[in-house]
């Protein structure tokens, strides 16, 4: 009875044990409970400078054309006609063939039979005629510089080989670039229902057209000479961006102007995508439906270039490039299991994130919100290791994120190591239940002994008592024989 007490109560010690054991060792590498930076809800923070900017037309952007950010934003995205800034683009498409080495800007053309389609009454025009023989480079000065729509079907016919399919790849080439709100129905931009674009989209196309240096050169001219043709005599051609060139208009003039391109019809208004550099900086604003205003004096205001130079002025004095975030901040601390010195590690930014924003605006007002990958991290941790990222926004506006990565290194314990994988053997469930399945046998066979056992030993001993009586009765009645 003692040995089967005995048994039993190792059988319970040892299924117990079985069951306890992952328990137990998850205990011993439970990671302490992470520390983050302190992050206090901020309310977004809003710009006096911006809010108090209204420019005199239909629709405006301003854009930042080294990063391309949105400084200013009035009707952006909403669809207008574009007149004559449409020539940006199919200037764009030529210069780009002579970038791949499909043209040069020395080759003649030949002037084919579209040169006059959809060249309508009162159209700007160089009078280029069809049999003329003119350098590429001539024509896109006659279609920038001059303005001249007939230009840009011969342009187009130099690029595709016909208008129609000239202007599919325009569309394409909007697609490329981003203009979702853009369709282009003619190659200059003279009146048609389906030719529509928004500021924001001309902003897009002109920012590229910025970056061919043969664009630069053509829109910065403030006048240019046409070489005599086999049809016509040479040609003096004036800037329309009054920005650039006092020759037709005086007034407006800008001495950071450079470029781009005029646009007017009776449906779009006065329109005018221009660009300024000044201190390193470098601007592109767009100016749509605005218009010619009679002053008392006799004078016309004429908007497009008036806003346009007020938007690039405010521009340039009222932002700067600020820090928002570097590798100074810290993100706090995260938990290191299986360590052998240390349970927590630093997170710290890497990088740096800078923004131009209005002057008004502090940088310190933002919210900054760091985010580890995990909870905790196992040893051994590298320094410089991600461990996760913080993020700096104002609303809904957000202006970045840069990597969090450890401060130092961390090194592992051998010894909490194996005891981790110890745990995470007997983690697995087939091991669970292969272990309760074998104590069990064990405690079934261990049961089975000790009944059966217990009988046999009693069995033994009952037979081995009979024995024994039967010897003494034998013994008595040999000795009562004897005794007679």
């Amino acid at each position: 009875m003692k040995k089967y007490r005995l048994f039993r109560s190792l059988l319970a010690l040892a299924l117990a044990a079985g069951l306890t054991l992952p328990t137990a060792l998850a205990a011993q590498s439970a990671p302490p409970e992470a520390t983050p930076a302190v992050v206090t809800p901020k309310a977004p923070v809003e710009s006096q400078l911006l809010s108090d900017m209204h420019i005199e037309a239909a629709a405006a952007i301003l854009v930042d054309a080294d990063t391309g950010t949105v400084l200013f934003d009035q009707n952006a995205h909403e669809q207008r006609y574009p007149a004559s800034i449409t020539k940006v683009m199919t200037a764009m498409l030529a210069i780009e063939a002579v970038d791949r080495g499909e043209l040069s800007l020395n080759d003649v053309i030949t002037v084919g039979s579209e040169v006059n389609r959809e060249v309508g009454d009162g159209s700007s025009t160089q009078n280029i005629k069809e049999g003329e023989q003119i350098r590429l480079e001539d024509v896109l000065y006659c279609a920038l510089t001059a303005s001249a729509n007939e230009a840009c079907n011969v342009l187009a016919q130099a690029v595709s080989g016909s208008v129609d399919d000239f202007v599919a790849l325009m569309n394409q080439r909007a697609g490329e670039l981003g203009m979702e709100d853009t369709h282009f129905a003619n190659t200059h931009g003279y009146h048609n229902e389906e030719h529509y674009t928004t500021a924001y989209d001309i902003a897009l196309m002109c920012r590229e057209a910025m970056q061919h240096e043969t664009f630069r050169t053509i829109v910065t001219a403030k006048s240019y000479t046409v070489p005599a043709t086999n049809l016509h005599e040479a040609r003096e051609l004036h800037d329309t961006n009054a920005l650039v060139s006092t020759w037709r208009i005086t007034g407006y003039y800008y001495e950071y102007a450079t470029g781009i391109k005029t646009g007017s019809t009776p449906e779009a208004g006065q329109c005018l995508a221009a660009s300024a550099s000044k201190d390193g900086r470098n601007l592109i604003s767009v100016v749509l439906g605005a218009e010619n205003i009679a002053q008392s004096d006799g004078t016309t205001l004429r908007q497009s270039f008036s806003e346009s130079k007020r938007l690039l002025q405010w521009g340039f004095s009222s932002f700067s490039t600020k820090t928002l975030l570097d590798s100074t901040y810290f993100g706090g601390t995260i938990p290191v299991t299986l360590s052998r010195d240390a349970n927590y590690v630093g997170a710290q930014a890497s990088g740096e994130i800078e923004a131009i924003l209005p002057n008004d605006l502090d940088p310190a007002d933002f919210q900054v919100t760091p985010e580890f990958n995990a909870e905790s991290l196992e040893a051994p941790v590298d320094k410089g290791q991600i461990v996760g990222k913080v993020t700096v926004s104002n609303g809904d506006t957000v202006y970045g994120s840069l990597d969090l990565v450890a401060v130092d290194s961390v090194a592992r314990s051998e010894l909490l190591y194996r005891l981790d994988q110890v745990k995470r053997f007997f983690d697995q469930l087939w091991v669970k239940i292969l272990l309760v399945v074998v104590l069990v046998l064990a405690a079934v066979l261990l049961l089975r002994w000790l009944l059966f056992g217990r009988r046999r030993r009693y069995g033994s001993r009952r037979r081995g008592g009979q024995c024994m009586s039967e010897r003494f009765r034998k013994a008595v009645s040999v000795s009562c024989t004897s005794c007679l």
